[in-house]
């Protein structure tokens, strides 16, 4: 009999924390992926003070699901959020700056590649296809990171369900969060809620290669950026300063934001950024009541748009409410189970078989 996640979870929460409660009650279960009878997730702790004396209870929990029916292969880390923040020294790090000079481009060092997430206009969905795309590709096994690049309206804090300020001990690196096995970072972790950000072409330029250089990402397969919309400044600086591996590009399916999408792709092209695939949003809505199916934005129009371009349409994800809840919690919508999160599974599972994630 096959191996589920369910049935793991279920094992899972037979581990009891010395101080109530056990791994899955208090949701400390990141990244769970059943694959065959291979079986991999990641345990967060707390904080880092409280890391090492769990290690008891991840080898616990580890043996505890290798000694499941059908279970060949186990694989349990340890991660913990990084340190409380602390104010950094006087004259220390500040976000915000003209850009400095580099050789070339080049990728953050332990990061293989880099996704952008981008779209020609708002209002498509974008910001939520990253986040849970990150948190799609982090349950299959991957290590995730997630970099919110709207600077002007950073929204991946809220998505992610992070409150805390990022910190930077030294006050030249910053430490990123961890939310939902996914390390990430954004302009929004280092200001009050509410404040705006006014800044002009290069100080942006500026803050998102601190984004990038002085964030201590650490080993990781893929890192999404999550662009802002249009083709301004921060999209120029990402695909000129990085080695980007390509992009994805969000639309609705209606005319209005096709026309502003095929200036997205049009600019990844002059800009020699390959278009990995475009994503379809708010595709399709099922009335959770009687079951009728309409499509308020039109239907299939990205699909068209794709095959136009010799380009895969990745996927055609819903419009649901589950979905704007999920995003306003905090817990994307691809942690859970149902159509939508095996709409994300499926496109993270195309990504990574085509080896760009």
């Amino acid at each position: 009999m096959p191996v589920t996640r369910d049935a793991v979870l279920d094992t899972l929460s037979r581990i009891a924390l010395p101080d109530g409660g056990d791994l899955v009650s208090r949701d400390m279960v990141r990244a769970l992926s059943v694959e065959g009878d291979a079986v991999r997730f990641v345990i967060e702790a707390p904080d880092a003070a409280q890391a090492p004396a769990m290690e008891p209870l991840r080898a616990a929990a580890q043996a505890a699901v290798q000694a499941m029916d059908g279970v060949a292969k186990v694989s349990a880390v340890l991660t913990a959020h990084g340190p409380a923040p602390k104010a950094p020294p006087e004259g220390g790090l500040k976000i915000g700056r003209h850009p400095t000079a580099q050789a070339g481009p080049e990728n953050p060092a332990g990061i293989d590649r880099i996704l952008a997430v981008g779209s020609g206009k708002g209002g498509v969905g974008k910001s939520t296809v990253a986040s849970n795309l990150a948190v799609a590709l982090a349950r299959q096994g991957r290590r995730v990171g997630l970099l919110d690049a709207d600077i002007y309206g950073p929204s991946q804090p809220r998505m992610m369900g992070v409150d805390r300020r990022a910190a930077s001990p030294d006050g030249k690196t910053i430490e990123p969060v961890v939310a939902h096995g996914v390390t990430m970072m954004s302009i929004g972790l280092m200001l009050d809620e509410g404040q705006a950000v006014i800044w002009r072409g290069p100080m942006l330029m500026g803050a998102l290669q601190q984004l990038l250089t002085q964030v201590n990402w650490g080993p990781l397969d893929v890192l999404i950026v999550d662009l802002p919309p249009g083709t301004g400044d921060i999209q120029l600086t990402l695909c000129q300063r990085t080695k980007l591996s390509g992009a994805v590009v969000v639309s609705t399916p209606q005319d209005v934001a096709l026309l502003d999408a095929r200036k997205a792709i049009d600019m990844f092209a002059k800009l020699k950024t390959p278009v990995l695939g475009l994503v379809e949003n708010m595709s399709t809505y099922v009335c959770p009541n009687c079951g009728h199916e309409a499509h308020i934005f039109g239907h299939g129009g990205v699909a068209a748009e794709a095959e136009k371009l010799g380009v895969p349409l990745l996927g055609a994800l819903p419009l649901a409410l589950e979905v704007r809840e999920a995003g306003d919690a905090g817990r994307p919508v691809a942690l859970g189970e149902g159509p939508a999160a095996e709409a994300y599974a499926h496109i993270a599972a195309r990504l990574i078989g085509g080896g760009m994630a």
